[in-house]
């Protein structure tokens, strides 16, 4: 049995960008940042932060650029897939998560807390098999 799936709640790095394929299919790329942090052998704290980019498509592409912007706090869950191109004799390789559903968690002046009202949207949408879009037509 195989299993690719990833889930990542992280903030995002900056607003999302939004294009349309040459099908009219809405995809929108932005990036998430994770952090963990953790304690030395000397007991001093230590942090760690990863970036990971992330591809949306269809009505999920349509409802992150819309409704998350910088700083917001989202829950992903997706695919990783890594595209490969040649640009000026180099190899260039990108790991992406392909994202498949997402949460909003609550706007980035929220986060230290107050009300813990939380606009949570779910768009576990099926549009189809991204896995058949050509990489080549992604627009960035």
């Amino acid at each position: 049995m195989n299993l690719n799936q990833v889930t990542l709640i992280g903030r995002l790095t900056r607003d999302p960008e939004q294009k349309a394929l040459p099908n009219g299919t809405a995809v929108v790329n932005f990036s998430i940042a994770t952090s963990r942090t953790w304690k030395d052998k000397d007991g001093e704290k230590k942090e760690e932060t990863e970036f990971h980019n992330c591809v949306a498509f269809g009505r999920t592409a349509e409802v992150i650029g819309q409704y998350l912007k910088k700083g917001q706090l989202a829950n992903v869950v997706g695919r990783l897939q890594t595209r490969k191109w040649e640009k000026d004799g180099h190899t260039n390789y990108r790991t992406e998560i392909i994202v498949d559903q997402m949460q909003m968690g609550p706007k980035a002046g929220n986060a230290g807390g107050g009300s813990s009202e939380t606009k949570s949207e779910d768009t576990g949408t099926d549009d189809g098999d991204p896995g058949a879009i050509n990489p080549d037509d992604i627009p960035f």
